[in-house]
């Protein structure tokens, strides 16, 4: 384990969130404009942290810009609360923000860190949800110039994001983009939702949770505002599809720990060849689980 995520509480040379209150205030001024213009990309300088940059930097500084010791907060990866980098940046917070509590359930945490999923449970008024971004702009596969691609996101220009997904259809006859799928934020910006799978995007809509995003290495910070649109870019005659979980038969695969048929799944493969589906998000599964346990028990 890195000796930087171990920093002790009492050492005075450590702020509480690690960075100093100047950066911290920096970074809640580009969220408030982040908030008022919903799905812009609002620059920042993206701090130096204790380690690499594409390891959840711009979640991490933004988590630490807002926490405070009467907040509750919950990290996890690929829907894992048990995960490399879930647990890494867990400690890290925790060390360095005393009084900080740590949580594995979502309905009890007040800020949710997340990279690559959006927790299975609605979130709520009084949650914000912090997702790490890799690659901010959703413009940058069919543009590589930034000041154009300022310019077409100011003008609502995403035509040829929209050539991009045509052509899609007339070669595979499906958009085949799998995650980071781009979606059209308060009627005008479009934005790369983090590498969430297409099963999240409707989540971000009208959500009573307020969503930012960071993006550390870009420098980038946006927003999708509690009760705000968030539309998936589509055609009107190719309605947006989200991962399909069912089995050659048609029926909704089930997954295999819980046998819950209503979350995404993972496909885990076995020794003998075979597969197995389970829940991506370790908490919604072990709750579903307790449950199965607790019906069985009445049952008994």
């Amino acid at each position: 384990m890195n000796h930087a995520y171990q920093l002790p509480l009492d050492d005075a040379r450590y702020n509480f969130g690690f960075m100093d209150e100047y950066a911290k205030r920096e970074i809640r001024r580009a969220i408030l404009k982040a908030i008022c213009i919903p799905g812009y990309q609002t620059p920042y300088a993206s701090r130096e942290m204790p380690m690499g940059r594409g390891f959840g930097t711009g979640g991490l500084q933004l988590t630490l810009s807002l926490i405070g010791s009467d907040d509750t907060l919950k990290v996890i990866d690929q829907g894992s609360d048990d995960s490399v980098n879930a647990v890494n940046l867990r400690q890290f917070v925790a060390n360095t923000c005393p009084g900080v509590e740590t949580t594995s359930a979502t309905e009890q945490a007040s800020i949710i860190q997340s990279r690559h999923r959006i927790p299975e449970l609605p979130l709520t008024e009084t949650q914000t949800l912090v997702l790490q971004v890799p690659y901010p702009d959703a413009l940058v596969v069919v543009e590589s110039s930034e000041a154009r691609r300022k310019t077409m996101h100011g003008e609502g220009d995403y035509s040829r994001l929209l050539t991009k997904l045509y052509e899609d259809m007339v070669k595979f006859k499906e958009i085949t983009i799998s995650h980071r799928y781009p979606t059209r934020i308060n009627g005008h910006y479009v934005i790369d939702p983090s590498p969430v799978p297409r099963y999240d995007v409707p989540k971000l809509h009208q959500s009573a949770a307020l969503t930012l995003f960071g993006a550390g290495r870009e420098k980038k910070i946006y927003a999708v505002p509690p009760y705000t649109n968030a539309e998936p870019l589509v055609f009107d005659d190719v309605p947006f599809r989200i991962e399909d979980f069912r089995d050659a038969h048609g029926k909704r695969i089930a997954c295999s720990r819980c046998g819950s048929q209503d979350s995404f799944l993972d496909e885990l493969p076995m020794a003998d060849g075979s597969k197995q589906w389970q829940c991506s998000d370790s908490d919604y599964c072990n709750q579903q689980l307790m449950k199965a346990s607790m019906t069985r028990g009445l049952n008994a």
